[in-house]
């Protein structure tokens, strides 16, 4: 196996599945087919360090922000918990604290499944709520937050005091609200936690109001201050602030109370009104949390037991393929519709040829289906297979839309057709979805009719939408006022950056990471235009891929990006001339509060000067920008013996 293009294959894959789980709320693969890749990166990475990526899912605290909602920098950072799938990794996680000389008490609390956030009181009053974007910079969503009824718009002491929970959406809300969507002829919600996530994502707080959230608090900020030492404290002290904790948590003496604890809400969980895919334990002693202390991304004192998946058995009926913008095949299977995790499950992705006959998948055969995670279902393998009735499979040869000859490359096939039209129609949602152009309004379904009718054939043809404004207006689902918001923000999009609209355009392997990365280097579409291969592979982080992916699009597409700008989609990024670049590929790290800059305006100073910001320290960190209430990223940089500057000295720098 050639490791180090494994390892790259495996962050292109997490940080893809990343951004659709965190931003649109649409995960493509299950958590446990996720889980299972991360485990394989984190291997990796341990036997092979000289190949870790800079943009390894592993060195992230979280995922990304959304890019519609105003950010929000947190004073400490929200960071994510390790997994552990068994008890043998719970013991393993017990036996390394105690061999570092500690005998904790442990709290175990249900695991919500739900979108984590935090709310910030100023003299009692609710004045800030945010998402947990990638847990160091999230999304205002004070107003949603607002209509959220078990979150208290004043508390019963007049302090000032942050929090943390989940925001979660009741079972028979989540049946209520599909059963109306379905009902006025709207895509019914995948699972409670991504109709939570798009309530919370709404910019009109009369949406979220009427999907009916709920919340749970389990962390109390800064608990030093009110003199709580403890997290079993802390949850009465949060109950006794007038805020909603789940009643289940549990203080246990060792580990042997918390597998008991387990065993018991293993099964009895499925009887609560709200999801939850497993439990989070905690060593209760603040202290002896600090002291135990953190790893980049997780602390060492806490871990996530993850509940094994539901199975069930069913009959695979059928399988059909459905084709991506890039080309790329994928097999979908059709099942004898069955109960799994509260859902009724009628499709899986098989995700590859070589998924499928690694199970031995035919069909007719019965097969055991889980819904891993409780989101994506997912065939795990053949329960029984008659032979006299099941069909062998054989992959298909030609693209099931347009019938050109497929090729495959490595696990997967692809048409290689640019006219075909399944991947035409791919691009055109792909790019006008929030995850590329965001055009408010421009949903699959949407994309799809417009497709259809002959209004839109490529990307282009958005932007001569207004000329059909009348017939728009006709379509059912639309009207006047519907129309005209579409057309502006339509119109609207055309303002966007060149990293967004270079990731719009479909390029293989080009997503928003890159083209961040290529447009430091390439500042129009006409350096883009010019940019050879031999010239791209010299940025780093841009592979051999990914550069011929580049110079051979620009080839082929001149006219299309000619098109582009002609319309007026023509950004280019602004360059200081007599910037000498000072922090070229050079990493720095921000940390504490910064006084004169917001996050974002230091990270976008330290870009234009041709650096990277990290989220965390490591030797490889040129320098580190601490402000006031700098934590554990300022210890670690003096550790490692790393520079370390106050802003008025990182202004006399830039300057």
């Amino acid at each position: 196996m050639d490791v180090k293009k494994r390892i790259s294959e495996l962050v292109e894959l997490l940080n893809r599945y990343s951004y659709e789980y965190y931003v649109n709320d649409s995960p493509s693969v299950s958590d446990y087919e996720y889980d299972k890749l991360y485990r394989e990166l984190e291997d990796l990475e341990k036997m092979y360090p000289q190949f870790v990526l800079e943009n390894s899912p592993t060195k992230r605290v979280g995922d990304y922000a959304s890019s519609s909602l105003e950010k929000i920098t947190f004073d400490k950072p929200m960071l994510s918990l390790s997994n552990a799938f068994s008890y043998d990794e719970l013991r393993e996680f017990d036996n390394r604290i105690r061999k570092e000389g500690f005998n904790p008490n442990y709290v175990c609390e249900l695991k919500i499944d739900g979108i984590a956030s935090s709310a910030k009181y100023s003299n009692g009053i609710f004045v800030l709520g945010s998402t947990r974007g990638n847990g160091v910079v999230g999304e205002n969503i004070t107003a949603n937050m607002k209509t959220i009824r078990t979150l208290p718009r004043a508390i019963n002491k007049q302090i000032d005091v942050e929090v943390r929970g989940e925001v979660y959406m009741r079972k028979d809300v989540f049946e209520a609200i599909n059963e109306a969507r379905k009902q006025n002829l709207e895509d019914p919600f995948k699972n409670p936690r991504n109709a939570c996530g798009g309530s919370l994502r709404q910019l009109d707080s009369s949406v979220t109001a009427s999907r009916t959230l709920d919340i749970f608090n389990y962390t109390l900020v800064d608990p030093e201050k009110y003199n709580v030492t403890s997290q079993s404290e802390s949850m009465e002290y949060l109950k006794n602030l007038g805020f909603a904790v789940n009643p289940h948590y549990k203080l246990c003496k060792n580990i042997d109370e918390v597998i008991k604890y387990l065993d018991k809400w293993g099964e009895k969980r499925k009887s609560l009104d709200y999801e939850t895919d497993g439990v989070v334990i905690k060593v209760d002693d603040f202290k002896m949390q600090e002291q135990i202390g953190y790893t980049v991304k997780s602390p060492k004192w806490a871990i996530a037991y993850k509940f094994p998946a539901e199975e069930v058995e069913t009959k695979l009926l059928d399988i059909f393929y459905t084709v991506g913008r890039t080309g790329n095949i994928t097999p979908n299977a059709v099942l004898e519709p069955v109960m799994i995790a509260g859902s009724l499950v009628q499709r899986a992705t098989l995700n590859n040829e070589d998924f499928i006959t690694s199970r031995s998948l035919n069909v007719g055969d019965t097969v055991v289906v889980r819904k891993a995670g409780e989101i994506i279902p997912e065939v795990v393998r053949v329960s029984s297979s008659n032979q006299e009735n099941s069909i062998p499979f054989k992959m298909i040869e030609d693209c099931p839309i347009c019938g050109e000859k497929l090729e495959k490359i490595d696990t997967v096939h692809y048409c290689v057709n640019p006219k075909c039209n399944g991947r035409i129609k791919a691009g055109l949602i792909y790019f006008s979805s929030r995850a590329a152009m965001n055009i408010q309004g421009l949903g699959e379904r949407l994309v799809e009719d417009l497709y259809n009718l002959g209004f839109v054939k490529k990307i282009t043809d958005f932007y001569y939408l207004h000329q059909y404004r009348e017939d728009l207006i006709k379509l059912e689902g639309l009207g006047e006022k519907s129309v005209d918001s579409l057309l502006d923000e339509i119109e609207k999009s055309k303002s966007n950056p060149l990293n967004v609209v270079l990731a719009s355009l479909g390029i293989r392997f080009v997503g928003a990471k890159v083209a961040k990365i290529l447009t430091r280097y390439y500042h129009s579409f006409d350096e883009l235009l010019a940019a050879r291969k031999e010239d791209l592979v010299k940025i780093k982080d841009i592979g051999e891929a990914i550069a011929g992916s580049v110079e051979t699009y620009f080839r082929d597409n001149w006219d299309l990006i000619d098109d582009l700008i002609c319309l007026g989609i023509n950004p280019k990024v602004e360059i200081n001339e007599n910037s000498n670049r000072i922090f070229e590929g050079k990493t720095l790290v921000l940390t504490g509060k910064l006084e004169m800059f917001t996050r974002d305006e230091a990270t976008a100073k330290i870009e234009s000067l041709g650096g990277n910001v990290s989220s965390s320290v490591s030797k490889n960190t040129y320098l580190v920008v601490a402000g006031p209430n700098a934590g554990s990223k300022l210890e670690k940089a003096n550790k490692l013996g790393i520079r370390v500057i106050d802003e008025n000295e990182f202004l006399e720098i830039i300057k």
